[in-house]
């Protein structure tokens, strides 16, 4: 089985509701930060989605399999596929995940002009706790001698109907981080 994982954790709201007063003497030293992004709720949108999606596929690799998960409300065709492909291999190989993952992800582009809103994610992957059990043979199968054990992915997402999905993973890693 690859790597084909694709975890992450994040959140955040935004600072887009606040009443529109202005701020007191004690409120202004307080950053700006949350405000001074005009797409801080639609990134955060996207990485809930990812994250939320990144959670169902956990779930399915820890059993080898799609089976109560809720993985088609976040991910569409082809990174569903790319999951299932992982799932049938998993089977194949009687393994499972344990353990767990770290993620860093962040949304590194965003189109909201597109006809199709689009956003492209950075996720830094950490596997310092993650393991694929072979259930057969009740032992953890070691990494690759040459897998990073911190590496970078990226994921696509598009806003349909209201709502972002996670399009594509690449689960390659190119580099370290």
């Amino acid at each position: 089985m690859g790597l084909g994982i694709a975890l992450t954790s994040c959140g955040g709201g935004s600072g887009d509701a606040r009443p529109q007063t202005l701020p007191s003497k004690a409120s202004s030293a307080a950053p700006a930060s949350t405000s001074a992004d005009p797409d801080a709720a639609e990134k955060a949108a996207v990485l809930a989605a990812y994250s939320a999606m990144s959670r169902e596929q956990m779930a399915a690799y820890r059993t080898a399999s799609a089976k109560d998960t809720e993985l088609e409300r976040y991910a569409t065709a082809e990174a569903l596929g790319q999951i299932r492909n992982d799932l049938a291999r998993m089977q194949e190989a009687g393994t499972v995940v344990r353990g767990e993952l770290a993620h860093e992800a962040e949304v590194t582009a965003l189109d909201m002009d597109a006809q199709t809103p689009t956003a492209t994610l950075s996720d830094c992957v950490d596997l310092a706790r993650y393991e694929t059990y072979d259930s057969k043979a009740r032992k953890v199968i070691p990494l690759p001698t040459e897998q990073p054990l911190r590496y970078v992915m990226t994921a696509s997402a598009q806003r349909w109907d209201g709502r972002w999905m996670v399009t594509g993973l690449d689960t390659r890693g190119g580099q370290t981080c």
